[in-house]
């Protein structure tokens, strides 16, 4: 992926300029989790707080200012309340299950004031998934195993209190179970096989599918159409929930 160019993008700039205005003004040290090339974390070092970088590799970046490390967030090799702030954006949709919850209290125990959170917003994982000609599974778009909404991220951070959300951008039409069959029936033939995610069953990077058939474009034709009579068909708002969860003094 492009990253400038995705960057650049109006509907990303909004994502960035909700989720980093977010940030508390009494908030000197910041543990950005997933920081991949460290966009983040220069932001956030920019404005003067002291930034620690990490992610499953160590992030490859130079910054005199921040600290890399490599981790994973289901099992932070941290002290507890470590950071002022613990970042996390675009990571738990990710994290597969039972790892998503205990991702989520890592993330809790070494913040000692906030946790900031942003994922996608009711994302129907339906839409885009991939067909892997290597292992035959099926996969949701991007690598998103998980889907979100105010009332699952309020008991995922149950120990902490929510004290601003914030729904950014719009979301497309959902699909539905019907046309979702249709497609992978179709071999899920105009999925996005460029994505740096791999398979989440083999772990493989994705390979373009074979030319479809003419009975696997029937398919296909007749999946959006059903997806089209179905599905809702107005723009939802929120493409991306953000949130800001304080720590109690008491835990």
């Amino acid at each position: 992926m492009d990253l400038e160019a995705y960057r650049a993008h109006p509907r990303e700039q909004a994502r960035i300029t909700s989720l980093l205005g977010m940030v508390p003004d009494n908030v000197a040290t910041v543990l950005d989790i997933g920081a991949r090339d460290g966009y983040l974390s220069k932001i956030l070092a920019d404005r003067g707080l002291r930034v620690t970088a990490l992610d499953l590799t160590r992030p490859e970046f130079e910054d005199p200012r921040i600290t890399c490390i490599q981790g994973d967030a289901t099992a932070l090799r941290l002290p507890d309340r470590a950071f002022d702030m613990v970042l996390c954006a675009e990571v738990l949709e990710h994290v597969p299950v039972p790892g998503l919850q205990q991702a989520c209290r890592e993330l809790q125990r070494v913040a000692s004031h906030y946790v900031l959170v942003g994922v996608p917003y009711r994302q129907d994982i339906r839409v885009g998934r991939l067909t892997c000609h290597a292992c035959g599974g099926v996969s949701p778009p991007w690598g998103h195993v998980n889907q979100f909404e105010e009332e699952r991220l309020r008991a995922l951070f149950a120990d902490s209190t929510a004290q601003r959300i914030e729904l950014v951008g719009e979301r497309g039409p959902d699909t539905n179970a019907l046309s979702t069959k249709l497609m992978d029936w179709a071999g899920n033939p105009w999925a996005s096989y460029s994505q740096d995610e791999p398979c989440v069953h083999c772990g493989r990077r994705f390979l373009p599918p074979p030319p479809p058939t003419l009975k696997e474009r029937v398919l296909a034709r007749a999946s959006l159409e059903v997806g089209r009579l179905r599905s809702r068909q107005a723009s939802q708002k929120g493409n991306w929930i953000h949130g800001l969860y304080a720590r109690s003094k008491n835990q």
